[in-house]
């Protein structure tokens, strides 16, 4: 079980080996433990190898020539030239914070990129610098459109963040689906059951085998209305970006024709835009929902982002346990270093 500064250099080592530069091994590395820490383990060490794959096939760039349009004081677009999602997202979430302290509000899109990781890792970058952030990012296809067999829409996270006045900052970061796509193949690797009401066979049957799951169809949350937020998402980060949408963003563990082609879209502003007493009134706001009955067996009532942030906490005192797949993974990636 490696300490994080440890685990940390492993992989900042294996992405520069990989022929990404210092800073960007290092952004790799800080999205990815930081996954591991608040135990979103689907989106952590279990894709490392997967990144390195598209690496080497070249479909992820690791020298990218990224380019920034402004377009207004608020808005942004950036041409990520194929760059590993990380350092897109990363340079995406600084120009919409640089944006909105400047006028307010920041916009930016993205096209050209790749799988990101966590959302809620970059709207907590915005949350510190006392700023409001949706954010939105596309996928490939897991999840038929509402009323279709077939799946289109990608599991396409929301997310949410705003400063409460107290430790723990509001990360709503949900996706769309029933389960995220990233447990499904960590419980393929794992050899593991996913649960019964999730996904269905590719004959449309429920199914708890991930391997079927994965050659199906995933279930959205709220039926129609899951399919509509996924749909919604991918308008948002797919075509108004220019990036791939309407199934076209590729898996990036299945389809190694071409770039994925991501698209991701920040949203950051002031929270103070309309209110200037906006501190006061989300601690008033987050104190009356807590103050609820509870239902039995609930101790405290907790607010989006509370949990990760007091699990995150507990996982910097101690060592990151890996199971034997990623750390096979890791061995593989360190003997060819």
């Amino acid at each position: 079980m490696p300490n994080i500064i440890k685990l940390k250099k492993i992989v900042k080592k294996i992405f520069l080996k990989k022929g990404l530069s210092l800073k960007h091994s290092r952004e790799c590395a800080d999205a990815i433990i930081n996954a591991e820490l608040v135990g979103a383990h689907s989106h952590g060490l279990s894709r490392l190898k997967m990144y390195c794959n598209r690496i080497d096939k070249r479909l992820i760039n690791p020298r990218p020539k990224i380019k920034v349009k402004k377009i207004s004081n608020s808005v942004s677009l950036i041409d990520a030239d194929n760059s590993i999602g990380f350092v897109s997202a990363n340079l995406g979430i600084k120009e919409a914070i640089k944006n909105a302290k400047k006028s307010g509000i920041g916009f930016v899109g993205i096209k050209k990129s790749s799988h990101y990781g966590l959302s809620g890792f970059y709207a907590e970058k915005a949350v510190k610098k006392n700023l409001i952030a949706m954010i939105y990012t596309n996928a490939p296809p897991a999840v038929a459109p509402h009323g279709s067999s077939k799946s289109l829409f990608g599991t396409n996270p929301i997310c949410f963040g705003a400063p409460t006045g107290n430790k723990a900052p509001f990360i709503l970061d949900t996706s769309i689906s029933k389960i995220n796509r990233g447990k499904i193949r960590l419980a393929k690797k794992n050899n593991q059951k996913i649960p019964a009401d999730v996904a269905l066979d590719e004959s449309g049957n429920p199914t708890t085998d991930p391997k079927k799951a994965l050659k199906g169809v995933q279930l959205p949350i709220a039926e129609f209305r899951g399919s509509g937020l996924a749909w919604m998402v991918d308008i948002l980060s797919g075509v108004i970006t220019g990036a791939n949408h309407g199934g076209k963003v590729k898996d990036p563990f299945d389809d190694f024709t071409g770039p994925q082609n991501v698209g991701h879209l920040f949203f950051v502003f002031r929270p103070n835009l309309f209110v200037k007493n906006y501190k006061k009134r989300i601690k008033e706001n987050i104190k009356i929902i807590k103050k609820l009955p509870k239902i039995n067996r609930i101790k405290k009532i907790l607010y989006p982002g509370e949990n990760k942030f007091n699990v995150y906490k507990r996982n910097l005192k101690k060592n990151i346990q890996l199971n034997r797949n990623v750390s096979v993974d890791i061995n593989e990636l360190l003997k060819a270093i």
